[in-house]
């Protein structure tokens, strides 16, 4: 990673670590950009929710449920970039079944520690965490199904490049199912810094436009945002839907 990555990623990566060392002392840890607990709320009416481990659960940092848009099906291959403890990918696994396969990405150690531990702890055998960064995914071309995210490519220093790896990962037909924090057209960038920084998801959040235009560019199709909540003035959570190409 050069300086400017590190610059972002080096409080990120302390920040996240300090949730996952809560989480394991027994500790909540799920917040928003504001403060406010999104966390496990996202997940209202899961009925596999209260199977999982409570640090699963108490390590839930994200803005919504991906896996409410992502529509799993048994067999699907699954990769959730920026795993965290665990929630989304261990959901996932139930979902797509023995015959299926859940990867999570991250590049806090703490939090992979976590997640392993949530992982034996469920007894999830078709799971596998993997340690990196989403701008380089430690996958090869055209094997997963389904890619999934909770409010964590805002997070990114170079969106460009995770887009573009997303899209090298999916295979032909593959799909996107992202929660994730987006900003009104109208915000600048130092509109968007007044109102919460990097760490809190907010300084790195892309415009809707700029959003679309990036995976568009990136050669997704049928690309979706839609605003879900708003969490501050012109920030909101979305719910980003896209696809690979089915003749590529």
């Amino acid at each position: 990673m050069n300086t400017t990555h590190e610059q972002v990623y080096g409080p990120i990566r302390d920040h996240y670590a300090d949730a996952a060392r809560t989480t394991a002392s027994g500790q909540s840890a799920c917040w928003g950009p504001d403060q406010s607990h999104w966390g496990t709320a996202n997940y209202d009416g899961l009925d596999d929710l209260g199977v999982l481990p409570d640090a699963a659960a108490w390590a839930s940092l994200g803005c919504g449920n991906p896996l409410a848009v992502a529509d799993l099906h048994d067999g699907e291959i699954v990769l959730d970039l920026g795993s965290g403890g665990g929630i989304d990918v261990l959901l996932s696994a139930k979902r797509v079944g023995p015959t299926g396969y859940a990867y999570g990405l991250d590049m806090t150690p703490d939090m992979l520690d976590l997640a392993r531990r949530n992982a034996v702890e469920a007894g999830a055998t078709n799971v596998e965490f993997l340690d990196g960064h989403m701008e380089a995914i430690p996958l090869a071309d055209d094997s997963v199904d389904v890619v999934i995210s909770n409010c964590v490519i805002n997070l990114s220093p170079d969106k460009p490049a995770v887009f573009a790896e997303m899209r090298r990962v999916l295979r032909p037909g593959g799909r996107l199912g992202i929660s994730d924090v987006v900003t009104e057209d109208r915000l600048t960038d130092d509109e968007r810094r007044e109102r919460g920084s990097y760490v809190g998801c907010i300084a790195g959040a892309l415009a809707l436009t700029e959003y679309r235009d990036g995976l568009v560019a990136a050669g997704f199709d049928d690309v979706s945002i839609t605003f879900t909540n708003q969490v501050g003035d012109g920030v909101h959570s979305a719910i980003v839907r896209a696809t690979k190409p089915a003749n590529v």
